[in-house]
């Protein structure tokens, strides 16, 4: 059974309420119990915090001993050298995902500190995104 972890930054507790033309009416929670069910043969966790000291205590904490990180840094992506250097730090790989696509929006948002150490990215599909990073651990 794979061991996967998803960690969401900032805001992203929100989802449901805020900005839902982007993000939809779904809470994260929702989403989450969803999937849970969907993978039942996945071992997942899950982890939020809009403080970047906490997420990167979290991507060292597991990784080392996940089969992967499923990673939406939100804002932190575009400005947090200290969690792409985390992810950069760990063995277990990652998969930054991101519910809108981050290069229709503001030009900011088109650059990652995380991406150049990640297995891959996934944006602009929604909380699909989450299952897609999923589905590429399990077809690994």
């Amino acid at each position: 059974m794979k061991k996967l972890i998803i960690i969401n930054g900032p805001n992203l507790n929100l989802l449901g309420k805020r900005e839902t033309n982007i993000y939809g009416n779904m809470t994260f929670t929702e989403f989450y119990d969803s999937v849970v069910h969907k993978y039942a043969n996945v071992d997942l966790e899950y982890f939020q915090s809009n403080i970047e000291g906490e997420l990167i205590d979290k991507i060292q904490e597991v990784g080392f001993n996940y089969d992967g990180i499923v990673l939406n840094a939100a804002a932190y992506t575009h400005t947090s050298v200290g969690i792409g250097d985390a992810v950069k730090a760990i063995t277990t790989p990652v998969v930054e995902v991101h519910i809108s696509n981050t290069f229709s929006r503001e030009d900011f948002r088109h650059q990652s500190y995380i991406s150049p150490n990640a297995k891959g990215v996934i944006l602009g599909f929604g909380l699909q995104s989450y299952e897609l990073a999923i589905e590429s651990f399990l077809n690994e």
